[in-house]
């Protein structure tokens, strides 16, 4: 999958897709019996096996995308290895069980809970009596404090990315003992479990010099089962190396080398032994399910050569023994150097038998964003239209099913199945239904075979970045609809219920809102919309990278549908680089595809996502990180009411009834949960596709000489992708 996604973590929540005693969620209030939230899609594939059969040392060599600029969490440009190095070296009060749900972390608490609530929320923490930093010092209350104080947002001086719940803490003391920390919020904070996870010492959160450089480069003190060893931008690589200081199960890894590997290359530095674990892209999973098969030195279909008939082969070999010497020379040549890529790729394949594939759902989704500040898509009911020709299992489908991966639609903008506040809300738009497609569009004034006026051609070329680059497609998109920025239906939050089910509005159809009656022009199918003299084209923004060979499918899928109700697209493929920052941010596209990290606290994390663009002082729109510029004031009340009710049950349920209003103003719509693969040599346990759990670095390692791992549903290889 194209790694296009969106961290709200990594800007105000931490990073883009790493998953990030005990907590017990309480039944859920107000649904009836049935809890909603389900299971997940998909289960870990980790391998496990007891400690007790792991070697002790060894070094695991794992692949990851960058080397980040910073080690701190809590800054912009933290990354995905960021919150990885942060995981293996730092505490974390809370971490994400299995169906990313927070869990207390034992080797950290022995104890958090809300224990007063009037007149102010006090949570105590509990301490585990053995957690010290690897200097020595003891994990205590001045530590939550120097936190706090740094991400309270009061000084300016801290170069902080969020502080959202830091915010409402109003004083944070020791309590009966160093053990314990009291802290007492000025206002109810539902999410408060999300705090302190992870925990930067005093040393680095103390002053803003500390924060804003000291833990940029390295991280001297920590207090993990691993110590960062080194940090090396210039080769590309972080060393971690077991804390001696650690109180808790002996890591049994000597040391972790995160190393920057592309990934287009990953197969390749698999093969030659230089990595143990990495996560790839299908046709990587393919050539590894493929070379694990016994006797198999690779596949008809993959490989050099792969793409060439036995016609193909036969004129091959007639040029090559024809009487036309240059002719037959090159061919020569040419034959000669495909062979040794094959024999290359062959040595490849022996070696690439010594991994599998290990496979689950990210805790990520992909969705189409539609962008509702200009243009056609300003009126929500050519974006409802957009949304209901769209047959979401068959995207799903093509994705996962090729990947043995349950393809399952995804239910909800703010939460993924088997997490606490899930529940498929899609009703509250509408399943796919051409006829109440076009039905919506005829209300807003399109229809088929309508006059298109001549648009003069352009003179100036799209450019696909700062770079200037031309996109690949001709046209411009921007004219498409200018005229009908005010022209708006209802606000989609006053057709729900308040159990977030849609009704049937007078003389409506369910989903549509188009006055009874609408239909669309029948026997126009092959002419376009069109409106005021121009046609609905909407531009399709899409990155062009070779990660991205997903997306790029799933969308032409996606235009093909829309291309069945009437609305055209136009494919603009833009450098990576510039995706994101020169047209997603910026708001200059249409449609682009993208995707967003779940998390356990939506009602913290997910506002910014969905809030309603507000002006800014200098004219502009501050839009936070709500990209497709829909929100409502609805929302806003249902996220703000959720982050500050202390019952749990509550909380869920305004979750959730804000995701009905959500999927109501079609402003983006969810469709699959990104797979996560990952290639792994064959003896390393527990690790590979953690799903939603938090991994648990100490015990990863390589298995004892004649040890297998644990029976279970994890502990074997993926199937064929």
């Amino acid at each position: 999958m194209s790694q296009h996604g969106v961290g709200p973590r990594a800007v105000t929540r931490s990073v883009a897709f790493l998953t990030a005693g005990v907590f017990a969620v309480p039944a859920l209030a107000g649904c009836g019996s049935e809890d909603p939230s389900g299971k997940p899609l998909a289960g870990q594939d980790i391998q496990p096996a007891p400690r007790d059969r792991i070697a002790d040392g060894g070094t695991l060599r794992w692949a990851v995308d960058s080397v980040p600029d910073t080690l701190n969490t809590f800054q912009s440009d933290a990354d995905a290895t960021t919150t990885r190095v942060a995981q293996a070296v730092l505490p974390s009060m809370f971490r994400m069980d299995a169906s990313g749900r927070p869990e207390r972390n034992p080797d950290y608490l022995e104890s958090a809970k809300v224990v007063d609530t009037e007149p102010k929320q006090v949570v105590l923490y509990k301490l585990n009596q053995q957690a010290v930093w690897s200097d020595g010092r003891e994990i205590g209350a001045a530590d939550f404090a120097a936190q706090w104080r740094a991400l309270s947002g009061k000084d300016t001086a801290y170069w902080t990315a969020r502080n959202a719940g830091y915010d409402r803490i109003q004083k944070i003391e020791r309590g009966d003992n160093a053990l314990e920390v009291r802290v007492t919020f000025s206002r109810p904070y539902a999410d408060w479990r999300s705090l302190f996870s992870p925990l930067y010492p005093k040393d680095v959160m103390g002053t803003p010099d500390s924060f804003n450089d000291g833990a940029r480069k390295k991280l001297k003190v920590t207090a993990g089962p691993f110590t960062v060893k080194k940090a090396d931008r210039e080769e590309g690589k972080i060393t971690l190396t077991r804390n001696a200081r650690w109180w808790g199960e002996p890591a049994k890894l000597s040391e972790i080398v995160l190393r920057t590997v592309p990934r287009d290359k990953r197969a390749a530095e698999l093969a030659a032994g230089t990595l143990d674990l990495a996560e790839i892209d299908p046709s990587a999973a393919r050539r590894i399910t493929v070379a694990a098969r016994p006797h198999s030195s690779g596949s008809p279909l993959m490989g050099p050569g792969a793409d060439r008939s036995a016609a193909d082969s036969l004129e091959s070999w007639a040029v090559a023994n024809g009487s036309d010497e240059d002719a037959a020379d090159e061919e020569t040549v040419a034959r000669k150097k495909l062979r040794r890529a094959t024999a290359a790729y062959a040595r490849q394949q022996q070696a690439l038998s010594g991994f599998e594939v290990r496979k689950s759902l990210e805790p990520a989704y992909t969705q189409l964003a539609l962008n509702g500040a200009e243009g056609p898509l300003t009126d929500e009911r050519v974006r409802r239209a957009v949304a209901r020709a769209l047959d979401r299992k068959e995207l799903a489908q093509a994705v996962l099913k090729p990947l043995g991966l349950p393809a399952v639609p995804v239910g909800s903008h703010l939460a993924l199945s088997g997490q606490a506040h899930y529940a498929d809300n899609s009703g509250a738009l509408g399943d796919q239904d051409t006829e109440e497609a076009q039905a919506l569009l005829a209300d807003a004034g399109w229809v088929r075979g309508g006059p298109v006026k001549e648009q003069k051609k352009k003179e100036k070329e799209k450019a696909a970045g700062p770079e200037g680059g031309k996109a690949d497609d001709s046209g411009d998109s921007g004219d498409s609809g200018e005229d009908n920025k005010a022209h708006h239906g209802p606000d989609p939050a006053g057709h729900l219920a308040q159990d977030g089910r849609q009704y049937k509005p007078q003389g409506g159809a369910p989903g549509a809102y188009a006055p009874k009656g609408t239909a669309a022009p029948a026997n126009q199918e092959g002419a376009p919309l069109a409106k005021n003299g121009k046609p609905l084209t909407l531009r399709f923004v899409l990155p062009s990278g070779p990660g991205s060979q997903t997306l790029r499918t799933v969308a032409d899928r996606i235009s093909r549908m829309l291309e069945r109700v009437g609305i055209g697209t136009e494919i603009s493929k833009v450098s990576d680089e510039s995706y994101f920052k020169d047209h997603i941010a910026s708001g200059q596209y249409d449609l682009a595809l993208y995707s967003w990290p779940a998390t356990a606290y939506p009602a913290t994390d997910a506002r910014p996502v969905y809030a309603k663009p507000v002006p800014a002082a200098d004219g502009s729109l501050n839009v936070e990180q709500n990209y497709t510029r829909v929100g409502t004031d609805q929302v806003d009340q249902l996220f703000d009411e959720a982050v500050a009710t202390l019952d749990e049950g509550e909380s869920r349920s305004l979750i959730r009834k804000a995701d009905s209003r959500i999927w109501a103003a079609a402003g983006s719509i969810p469709l699959f949960q990104r797979p996560q693969l990952l290639a792994a040599r064959k003896n390393l346990v527990n690790t590979g596709a953690f799903g939603f759990g938090t991994p648990v670095y100490e015990d990863m390692g390589f298995l004892k000489k004649g040890a297998k791992p644990a029976s279970g549903p994890s502990a074997k290889g993926s199937a064929a992708p």
